[in-house]
């Protein structure tokens, strides 16, 4: 009952952008009444739940007041905590992209270059056969070069000469809000089914959830 994609999409943001960023942000203050709606909460609940009262709960989503920070993140900590309460959490396959770009390990470095700039993809997961072994990016490959070594070297080099690590990989299954904190020390997270590749989680992802 409470759960639809925009509401809960915003609220994975939060928690991304806290883990990231290590700052709880919220949205304005006008916005609890389409959070509310959205999780087809009534003002009289959120008041129960929250321990704030109805009246302020009407006034503060008709602006007639000017709230504190700290009632409005006690409105948004108990909306989330409804949320979750409603058992429906968003799962890796919910969010994932299901068209994965890939490349071998043993391919060179103009290859995956080439594979960059045809398909728009600025990283791309690293494989050996099915299994994830690294990862390849256009800021690591620009930091190579940065580093002396020239274009023409790279470009004939193996891939698994230069990628970097590869990215965690999750199950269909695994909930969002552990993929979102695995994500704030990675770019991407790839989402396995009975261990093949089938989805990636980018920042990009996560955004599309708003």
């Amino acid at each position: 009952m409470y759960s639809i994609m925009g509401t809960r999409g915003i609220a994975y943001i939060f928690i991304y952008e806290y883990l990231l960023y290590g700052i709880m942000k919220f949205p304005p203050a006008s916005d609890v009444r389409k959070v509310r709606k959205g999780l087809d909460v009534t003002q009289a609940q959120l008041a129960a739940a929250s321990g704030i009262s109805q009246s302020t709960i009407a006034k503060i989503e008709r602006n007639n007041i000017s709230a504190s920070y700290t009632t409005i993140v006690k409105l948004f900590e108990t909306l989330e905590e409804m949320r979750i309460s409603d058992g429906k959490d968003m799962v890796a396959s919910d969010v994932a992209s299901k068209e994965v770009v890939t490349i071998q390990c043993t391919e060179k470095v103009r290859t995956v270059s080439d594979l960059m700039r045809t398909t728009g993809y600025s990283q791309i997961p690293v494989l050996r056969g099915d299994v994830p072994v690294g990862s390849i990016s256009e800021r690591s490959i620009f930091e190579l070069v940065r580093q002396g070594r020239t274009m023409e070297d790279l470009a004939d080099s193996s891939i698994e000469k230069v990628m970097e690590e590869s990215f965690p990989v999750v199950t269909e299954n695994t909930p969002m809000i552990t993929v979102t904190s695995m994500m704030s020390n990675c770019n991407a997270v790839l989402v396995a089914k009975k261990g093949k590749i089938v989805g990636v989680i980018t920042n990009a992802d996560i955004l599309k959830m708003i």
